[in-house]
């Protein structure tokens, strides 16, 4: 049976099942005017992997999306796809021969084409009876075949991106590049778009690659995560390593909202405004940074072991942020904590901070500046 056509019990068809690939990248060198975009990134997304790209801007996570798709080609290394070269020091396939679907942040619909014909357009190589019966299998898949004869415009945002998911789909390509393509929604629809597209992929077994600059988003999408700045791989993994695991204080700060400070190791432990903690396998003497996240202080009335007075209260519904002044430090220590702990009026305060969540990094070069505070 063709997996077009297969069709679940309450009539849905389901998306065409397509052979997923493993897409590698081999020590990718990109520049650009001279600057250096990708700098040496080996990374590989496993056959039927959702891998999401994160990172800020500037990263390099849509132009290895780029270099992947054809689009770019990199000054030196490889792309291979299974055990095919697609682009390297002799070899650069062309966009159409590699196998790939693309989906953009902004859709790329044509305007003048109808909803079907968007979706047909992919399907260069079948009969046009064929292609078209392939369309509308995926427009059912993704809710939309009662638009098929509408245009773009009529179209909200949300269903814009699942048409551009259907037309990138639809020619059930092995490896599906997605760059931001939840951007443009409002974000009362993401949580739900998001969902249904993550299902369709589990569906249709395409490996894909998603860029994302939300690190939130890269966590309920991603198998694993692969983490970019400056165009360098900072770290891959699940999103509980990343989370848990940091490598260094760019990643513990891209996950959650931390407070930052500097200090220096003696005695195997580093001393904090906010506790001590082990150094680990750093060495006596190393400068560090340290990260405690908002949510690992527990503020209370009394009871914890580091005085603290409230200069700012936020309510926020479920949560309240707060802005303490500490001692050991000339910066406010932030805090996120659940509404109504505190009694209403309180501003002096109590916070204890397990010692297992003062997060301890060796400086390094690139570490961005952290401010004054010196332990």
């Amino acid at each position: 049976m063709n997996p077009a056509k297969t069709q679940h019990g309450d009539g849905q068809r389901t998306a065409g099942v397509t052979f997923a690939a493993r897409l590698t990248f081999q020590d990718i060198q990109h520049s650009y005017h001279g600057k250096d975009t990708i700098r040496g990134v080996s990374l590989t997304a496993e056959p039927g992997e959702v891998l999401c790209l994160l990172g800020p801007s500037g990263s390099g996570k849509t132009t290895l999306l780029r270099i992947a798709a054809g689009i770019e080609a990199q000054t030196s290394g490889r792309v291979v796809i299974n055990d095919r070269e697609v682009a390297g020091p002799r070899t650069f396939l062309p966009p159409e021969k590699r196998g790939i679907g693309l989906m953009f942040q902004d859709f790329a619909l044509f305007p003048h084409m109808c909803v079907l014909d968007n979706v047909r357009f992919g399907l260069t190589a079948l009969p046009r009876k064929e292609a078209m019966a392939e369309a509308m299998v995926a427009l059912e898949r993704v809710g939309l075949a009662h638009y098929a004869e509408k245009f773009p415009h009529a179209l909200s945002g949300g269903e814009q991106q699942r048409v551009a998911l259907a037309r990138a789909l639809a020619p059930r390509p092995s490896v599906l590049l997605m760059d931001e393509p939840f951007s443009g929604l409002d974000s009362r629809l993401k949580d739900t778009v998001r969902a249904d597209t993550l299902a369709i992929l589990r569906e249709t077994r395409a490996t894909a690659v998603v860029v994302t600059h939300d690190a939130e988003e890269a966590m309920r999408m991603a198998d694993r995560i692969a983490l970019l700045r400056n165009g360098r791989l900072v770290q891959v993994g699940t999103s509980d390593d990343l989370y848990r695991r940091p490598n260094d204080i760019f990643a513990a700060a891209f996950f959650s909202e931390i407070n930052e400070f500097a200090g220096r190791v003696r005695g195997g432990r580093v001393e904090t405004p906010l506790g001590a903690a082990e150094a680990g396998h750093i060495a006596e003497g190393t400068e560090v940074e340290i990260a405690v996240r908002l949510s690992d202080l527990a503020v209370r009335d009394s009871g914890g072991s580091i005085p603290a007075r409230i200069i700012a209260r936020r309510f926020l519904g479920v949560v309240e942020l707060l802005d303490l002044a500490v001692p050991g430090t000339e910066r406010p220590v932030r805090a996120r904590i659940r509404a109504d702990i505190l009694s209403a009026g309180v501003r002096d305060v109590t916070i204890a901070v397990e010692p297992k969540d003062i997060l301890v990094f060796e400086k390094t070069p690139e570490s961005p500046y952290i401010g004054e505070t010196k332990i």
